[in-house]
C-alpha cells in the first residue's frame, strides 16, 4: 500500500539554548528531518514516520502512540506533542498537561493516503502482550516517499 503524509515538525528555540542542541533532540527522533532555523524555532518537514515508528517499536511504547495518535486525529491527520529535553537522550516521551519552559516538538501529521486510522496502524500497530499484531510494516521497514515501494 501506498502512504501519503506531510509531516510538520516544529519546536522553539530559546536564547537560552543551542540551536544545534535543538536539531539534535528532533533528528534523534525522527532521524529523516532537516529541521531548518526560522526566527526563534526549528521547522522540518518530512513525509515517512518510518524511521519514528522504528523509534516507537525499539522503546515498546507502541500502545501509548497509538492511544495518542487517535485521541488528537482529525478527518486530515493527527498531531501530538514530544518532550524536547527526553528526545535529546533519543527517548520517545509523549507530552501531557503544562508545557515544558523551554517548549515542545510539535508535530502535525496530513494524511493523504490512504486514510487516518489506516496510517496509525501503519506507524503504530495494536499490541497483545506489547508484541505488534499484524502489523503492516515490519520494523526497519522503509517507506520511500518518491518511489512506488519499499
Amino acid at each position: 500500500m501506498i502512504y501519503s503524509v506531510d509531516v510538520r515538525i516544529e519546536t522553539p528555540v530559546h536564547d537560552t539554548e543551542v540551536t544545534d542542541r535543538v536539531a539534535d533532540a528532533v533528528e534523534n527522533v525522527f532521524p529523516d528531518a532537516d529541521p531548518v532555523h526560522e526566527e526563534g524555532r526549528l521547522v522540518s518537514e518530512t513525509h515517512s514516520l518510518d524511521a519514528f515508528s522504528d523509534v516507537l517499536h525499539e522503546q515498546e511504547i507502541l500502545d501509548t502512540a497509538r492511544r495518542v495518535f487517535l485521541q488528537n486525529r482529525t478527518e486530515e491527520g493527527f498531531a501530538f506533542s514530544l518532550k524536547k529535553q527526553a528526545a535529546l537522550e533519543g527517548v520517545v516521551n509523549f507530552a501531557v498537561g503544562e508545557p515544558d519552559e523551554l517548549g515542545e516538538i510539535d508535530v502535525e501529521v496530513r494524511v493523504r493516503e490512504p486514510d487516518v486510522e489506516s496510517f496509525v496502524d501503519y506507524v503504530a500497530p495494536e499490541t497483545d502482550g506489547g508484541q505488534p499484531v499484524d502489523p503492516v510494516r515490519e520494523y526497519g521497514d522503509r517507506f520511500d516517499p518518491e518511489g512506488e515501494s519499499y
